[in-house]
């Protein structure tokens, strides 16, 4: 069976005394229904607590009269996730990911307990931050509780349910932010997720009893897994060591990160300044990705590679996507919202039909046609705003990328951990994990800058929508790369 089957490397079902083949179980068959519904849950807070931020933030800088510290708010949690991506992913492989996943659930709740009780702006960023840590930590140490705990067949499955719970806040999360908001007060917003955190991490507590260490013998996935320089027993393989260099990396990433996040609304200078930051970005993430990311070496490398270029692409188109429909075609705001809305629910119904038709859909037709869909919406948006067509042109292009978005990210998760050895799976869960955090980060820093840099001549969202559309060629250039070639676990966590 090829590689980029997301069957590859499972057992065959077993069968019954009358030769027939007995039913596998699912996700939410008795012993994977809480660790199920646990692991979404957690995936689900997260996203909801980015999303309901955005819609009172407003709220909550006026009320703390914060407006300097504004963009930090926004910007300091995804820097600190990239440190807490790092930091989760070299932990678990040292240990396994029960210490990581309980330490990082209890960061994100600190910090949400800390903003939710804030009166002043650097007490609510401080509190932004460590939850930011939590986050991206959460993030990785999920990735290997799925490696360790599911088989193979189901990753493709729990992906897309991961995927689904990023997707679902997007429709209810500000709608719900600002109900709660009008209701009682911003501060509910952080601390009434505060409990739901406990209880998801309640969930999942069952599953993860004497899942420890990077080779447990214990676990669903245990045994042999092939590789191209053999059989691997991984059981036996050494924890890894603390990686302080890597560490040190990720905090410099970090800072670039955040630098690029406040550098381009300085007048005059902010071009230069946001490409010495890009640029210290990518030098310092080099040492967190598997050897030849940078240079799209074909298999896992590629597969990091991809997933840092579909988020550069579509996020950084689609923060303008509103914008233009507001400022050009005078769309309202929740109209132009609705947009988005379609993406989401595209996003969500293409999530749901690759799991459904994980062992007929290869990992490479999924990220070769989502890549190519997600070129095909921004070029829409683009056409809208160049040659002035009607914007249900950019909406319906926009509900093709969030299918194609939908079609590639659970595959690249899946990708993620069929290219890893037992001792490897943090250290490439995260690397997937900051790959798509500081693509994110730097396009939108980025854009900011083409944004400002073409608005005196008229063609601002013709600039944002044409570099994100060349981000999204390269990313289907980069497509059919990521299957055909399995790392050893001595290779693939090498640095960049």
């Amino acid at each position: 069976m090829p590689l980029d089957s997301p069957t590859t490397g499972a057992p065959a079902g077993p069968t019954s005394r009358t030769g027939q083949e007995v039913r596998r179980p699912g996700l939410f068959s008795r012993e994977f229904v809480w660790i199920t519904l646990g692991s979404c849950a957690l995936v689900f807070l997260g996203a909801f607590e980015s999303l309901a931020v955005t819609t009172i933030m407003p709220v909550v800088s006026a009320d703390l009269d914060g407006a300097r510290l504004y963009a930090l708010a926004f910007a300091g949690p995804l820097a600190t996730g990239v440190i807490g991506m790092v930091l989760a992913g070299n932990w678990s492989d040292r240990s396994g990911p029960v210490a990581p996943l309980y330490t990082s659930s209890v960061l994100f709740a600190v910090g949400l307990l800390i903003a939710g009780t804030a009166f002043t702006m650097p007490v609510l960023v401080a509190g932004r931050l460590i939850q930011g840590l939590g986050t991206g930590a959460v993030t990785v140490a999920l990735y290997v509780v799925v490696a360790r705990i599911y088989p193979a067949r189901l990753h493709p499955s729990i992906f897309a349910g991961f995927a689904a719970a990023w997707v679902i806040p997007s429709l209810i999360g500000p709608f719900a932010a600002g109900l709660v908001t009008e209701a009682l007060s911003w501060h509910w917003v952080f601390l009434g997720v505060v409990g739901l955190v406990a209880v998801a991490t309640a969930m999942v507590a069952p599953a993860l009893r004497g899942l420890s260490g990077p080779g447990s013998a214990e676990t669903i996935t245990t045994g042999p897994i092939p590789t191209a320089a053999g059989t691997a027993d991984h059981a036996t393989a050494p924890p890894a060591r603390w990686a302080f260099g890597r560490i040190a990396w990720a905090i410099l990433a970090a800072l670039a990160v955040l630098t690029l996040s406040l550098v381009s609304e300085i007048e005059g200078i902010g071009l230069p300044l946001a490409g010495i930051a890009a640029i210290i970005a990518i030098v310092a993430v080099r040492p967190l990705l598997p050897r030849g990311t940078l240079r799209a070496s074909r298999g896992l490398p590629s597969v990091i590679l991809l997933r840092g270029l579909a988020a550069s692409a579509f996020f950084g188109a689609e923060v303008y996507l509103p914008y233009l429909l507001i400022e050009r075609h005078g769309f309202s705001p929740s109209l132009a919202g609705l947009a988005l809305t379609l993406g989401a629910l595209a996003w969500a119904g293409a999530s749901w039909l690759q799991g459904r038709l994980s062992e007929t859909l290869s990992n490479a037709a999924c990220t070769t046609a989502g890549s190519v869909l997600v070129f095909l919406a921004i070029l829409s948006a683009l056409a809208t705003t160049f040659f002035g067509l009607p914007p249900a042109v950019a909406i319906g292009g926009w509900v093709l990328g969030g299918g194609g978005m939908g079609l590639m990210y659970p595959r690249l998760s899946t990708l993620t951990l069929a290219l890893s050895g037992r001792g490897e799976q943090g250290f490439n869960s995260s690397a997937l994990a900051i790959g798509d955090s500081l693509g994110s980060a730097l396009s939108l820093a980025l854009t900011g800058v083409v944004f400002a840099l073409f608005a005196p001549i008229g063609f601002s969202f013709a600039g944002v929508f044409a570099f994100a559309a060349a981000i999204a060629v390269v990313a289907v250039a980069v497509a059919p790369r990521v299957t055909g070639k399995t790392l050893s676990p001595a290779s693939s966590p090498a640095r960049e």
